[in-house]
């Protein structure tokens, strides 16, 4: 990811060129892809049901010490010791915007990934789109697509990708209104403290936040040895390692600790964090979003990894 903060345009050039080249070639793989996986793991969803303001009874659960007592459900609570309350399914469609990082970082893959952290992000997002469509929510994409609800919101989103221009950054994210969800996939490598320069006013603006964090399983094990050349892939810097085994030990707690500060920031906001590796199953953080989006904690083994 490029600087935190703007938006960087660049006129047209051979590299710039390419790139949106390679991404048209790329998005129509990954909503193929998206698709499958998002047909994969829907046979056991029914929707993103929740509880809220509607008509439908859903499901009775304990009460909670604060709640008021009108919720009660006496009837049920009269069968045993427990006290129940009645909940209602939200029957309003809601707004959830999409976005992927696709700055040139997304773009790395190691021998030891499967894909590209681009591809990955581009999978689930579009495979987000497809399950959210078929829930009757509106998708949007900052920047990119207004708010939509359509059966075939993940196509057009995907055309809209492959037609939108290059963009380095977070989004712009002024044109989103409070009582949304966003959800942020990309590689998050910037300094923590500017990441939430950016998120922390969205979270006041009264948005929840679910941030993705993709990473290629080199930038994890940093599995490097003797004379090796690191390229920023932002900047075009070049660093040279005499011996980079030695460097491993203070990378890897360097890495951990920006992993875990940004965690730490983004729960304290009220924001989801998940951790996902190119190594793993696309499905794992679909899941872990999924749950989230539906109000419900993703388990840590779904993806949620410090």
């Amino acid at each position: 990811m490029a600087a935190i903060g703007t938006i960087v345009e660049r006129t047209p050039s051979a590299e710039v060129l390419s790139r949106a080249q390679a991404r048209a070639v790329l998005i129509p793989d990954c909503l193929v892809e998206a698709r499958r996986l998002a047909n994969t793991v829907i046979a056991g969803w029914h929707g993103r049901r929740k509880r809220g303001i509607g008509e439908n009874f859903w499901q009775f659960r304990p009460y909670v010490d604060g709640e008021s007592l009108a919720r009660i459900d006496w009837r049920r609570s009269a069968r045993d010791d427990h006290t129940y309350v009645r909940d209602r399914e939200w029957e309003a469609a809601h707004t959830i915007w999409l976005w992927a990082d696709l700055s040139p970082s997304m773009m790395y893959k190691s021998t030891l990934g499967s894909v590209s952290k681009e591809s990955r992000a581009l999978v689930i997002m579009l495979a987000l789109a497809e399950i959210l469509a078929r829930s009757g929510e509106r998708i949007g994409c900052p920047g990119v697509m207004e708010p939509i609800a359509a059966r075939n919101a993940a196509e057009r989103l995907a055309t809209a990708l492959s037609h939108s221009p290059l963009a380095d950054g977070l989004p712009r994210t002024g044109m989103i209104r409070g009582m949304s969800d966003i959800v942020l996939i990309g590689d998050f490598l910037d300094a923590p403290d500017a990441i939430m320069a950016r998120l922390a006013p969205l979270a006041r603006r009264g948005l929840r936040g679910h941030v993705v964090e993709i990473a290629d399983p080199a930038e994890e094990l940093f599995p490097y040895a003797g004379r090796t050349e690191f390229t920023d892939p932002e900047t075009g810097e070049k660093m040279t390692a005499g011996r980079a085994e030695t460097l491993k030990d203070d990378y890897g707690r360097a890495y951990t600790a920006r992993r875990t500060a940004l965690a730490d920031s983004l729960r304290h906001l009220g924001w989801s964090f998940i951790a996902h590796r190119t190594d793993h199953l696309a499905s794992e953080a679909l899941v872990a979003v999924h749950m989230y989006l539906s109000g419900m904690p993703a388990t840590k083994a779904a993806g949620d990894r410090r």
